[in-house]
């Protein structure tokens, strides 16, 4: 059990610059798995109807946690391609967390995204390195992009765009700095616990 580790190895303002330099690190894992993970904090309506037109099957809900007056959870179920704007306003924000098939699905989410936080994760396995003593392991590895955002764990709201690689519970610097190279960068911060 446990977490990975995750090291960011890129930071922007250009989420763009962010997104490519995501894909080329993707490109370097062995195995990929099919599916992404897509999160993002929906602030205005406009970001709704962006967000819906890429992920038309999107589970919409609250960003933050509501209740009725009895204290009971109050869970968002309505439609939000159904609701006009002057309906939807008193609901947000709202958030959507999916997996979903990448088919190029990436790409059109980027262009979706503009204030909110919002992250995508890709999940493969790192290419074994025996020379340096340094092994894939499916649990951990893999990339993850966080928009308006510096913590793998998704925290509070930043101007810049961060990239992580994840790896082993017990992390591992060396090849943290080898993948940040493959990109012409450096790791940028402390290591952090990931996913």
């Amino acid at each position: 059990m446990g977490n990975s580790r995750a090291y960011p190895v890129f930071q922007t303002t250009d989420a763009l610059a962010a997104y490519t330099q995501a894909k080329r690190l993707c490109a370097l894992l062995t195995e990929r798995e099919d599916d992404v993970w897509l999160f993002a904090e929906l602030l205005t309506v406009a970001d709704v109807r962006r967000m819906a037109q890429v992920l038309p099957e999107a589970d919409f809900d609250y960003a933050d946690a509501r209740t009725g007056p009895m204290g009971e959870d109050i869970w968002f179920d309505l439609d939000v391609t159904t609701m006009d704007d002057a309906a939807l306003q008193p609901h947000l924000p709202l958030a959507i967390l999916e997996e979903v098939p990448a088919r190029n699905v990436e790409a059109r989410f980027v262009a979706a995204v503009r204030q909110g936080m919002a992250a995508i994760e890709w999940h493969g396995l790192w290419p074994d390195d025996a020379e340096a003593d340094q092994y894939g392991v499916a649990k951990y590895d893999g990339v993850q992009l966080v928009f308006h955002g510096d913590r793998a764990q998704l925290a509070a709201w930043t101007e810049h765009h961060t990239v992580f690689v994840h790896m082993t519970k017990w992390g591992d610097l060396p090849r943290a700095r080898k993948l940040a190279a493959h990109i012409g960068s450096e790791v940028v911060g402390e290591q952090q616990l990931g996913w």
